[in-house]
């Protein structure tokens, strides 16, 4: 099993790390970054539930490989942590009581910044179609949709 050191940047920290060549971008940031809130739920990129920013686009890292990864710039859900938006999105899904089961929810407002990032006012329509990509077997989207429009709005 081949191993190659990447080097990327991780929520904002440098990080540095030796990897399988054929490891998923999402096994490396739950099992070699120990960062578990991107989820594993389809590993086929059908669900979003694995949704992170790759230099500021939304990707299903099940469909990466971690060494796609060299070089770039990586967020994932703990990175919103210390951006305003993620947070104030964040808030808006508690309010809104858009957070059923939880499994959903991270890749939900990773691809909810990503879409308020390249529309700081989208309609209701463009929500819906902002968030396609994104299954919830919990909630109806009614819910989150109106955290995102919520978020929008503040």
């Amino acid at each position: 099993m081949s191993q190659q050191t990447i080097n990327f940047t991780l929520n904002g920290v440098p990080t540095r790390v030796s990897v399988p060549v054929q490891m998923s971008a999402l096994e490396m940031i739950r099992n070699v970054a120990g960062l578990t809130g991107t989820k594993y739920g389809c590993g086929e990129g059908e669900c979003g539930a694995c949704t992170i920013i790759l230099d500021g686009v939304s990707l299903n890292s099940c469909l990466l490989f971690a060494v796609e990864c060299d070089g770039r710039q990586v967020t994932t859900i703990e990175g919103l942590a210390a951006d305003p938006v993620g947070l104030r999105i964040e808030k808006a899904f508690v309010e809104a009581g858009a957070v059923q089961c939880g499994f959903c929810t991270p890749g939900m407002v990773m691809q909810a910044r990503q879409l308020l990032e390249q529309n700081p006012h989208p309609s209701r329509e463009e929500i819906q179609r902002g968030i396609e990509g994104n299954l919830c077997r919990c909630t109806g989207y009614v819910k989150i949709i109106d955290a995102i429009e919520a978020a929008s709005k503040e």
